[in-house]
């Protein structure tokens, strides 16, 4: 089985926000503010809707065969619509099974909302079983099936009462959870310049996302006690040999 565990982080889409909010003469900084004060306004919170978000990262654990990979794709200069590309490209060469942390209600709109905004196909992921009949029962899109595993409202028994932070249950499970910043902060970091932060940011939460996703697949039964320790080995061996300072600042907190 092919595991693709994924994060994006995003800023405001100011080419958006100067449209519809007709804003056109407005410096960038001062249009994103614009947009969540108008967020506020009309919702009482400064969370914009899916469609005004802009992708600036897209990290991923990719768990295959005897081999393990994080990492946030792209380079540093790639663009949004390249991110999206390299993202359904994974899905179209390795049909992996797809795990997020409340990726149903944010991740996967964004990505879709961006997908349309550039023009780009990705027939893969959205195949439900006119072409390829394994997908009729189990698809990306369906919240019930198992292509994609969104552990958040999974182990809330799809409950939004019960739904929790990545950040609390990394926490209760001894993982060292988010670390640099906060999400809060991913914009004020992208106008500063600071996109290699934001990725290692992102790379942390997919991080703390997959090793949550070990716990539950050995809950689950799907992995036995010496298979989950087998898979825990080979993540500190992986962040061991790594030498990125993000990684070596997480293996040393995950005691």
């Amino acid at each position: 089985m092919n595991i693709f565990v994924f994060d994006i982080e995003t800023v405001p889409d100011v080419v958006t926000g100067r449209r519809l909010l007709g804003l056109e003469n407005l410096p960038d900084a001062q249009v994103a503010d614009a947009m969540l004060s108008h967020a506020k306004a009309t919702t009482g919170q400064t969370f914009l809707k899916h469609p005004w978000h802009k992708i600036v990262a897209i990290s991923v654990v990719f768990r295959r065969e005897d081999t393990l990979k994080i990492w946030s794709l792209g380079d540093l200069h790639a663009d949004e619509s390249e991110l999206i590309q390299r993202f359904y490209a994974g899905i179209e060469k390795y049909c992996p099974v797809l795990v997020s942390w409340n990726g149903t209600a944010f991740d996967l709109p964004v990505l879709h909302y961006r997908t349309l905004y550039h023009g780009l196909s990705a027939s893969h992921y959205w195949e439900s079983g006119d072409r390829d009949n394994s997908f009729k029962y189990n698809n990306y899109l369906n919240r019930y099936h198992t292509r994609h595993i969104d552990l958040m409202d999974t182990l809330a028994a799809y409950q939004q009462r019960a739904f929790a932070r990545l950040d609390d249950i990394a926490v209760m499970l001894g993982l060292p959870g988010k670390m640099g910043m906060s999400g809060e902060e991913v914009g004020e970091h992208y106008l500063q310049g600071k996109l290699a932060a934001i990725r290692c940011y992102c790379e942390v939460d997919v991080l703390n996302t997959y090793l949550i996703f070990l716990r539950f697949q050995h809950m689950r039964g799907q992995l036995t006690q010496e298979a989950y320790n087998y898979e825990i080995k080979l993540t500190k061996d992986w962040l061991h040999g790594s030498q990125q300072p993000h990684f070596q600042t997480f293996l040393e907190s995950w005691k």
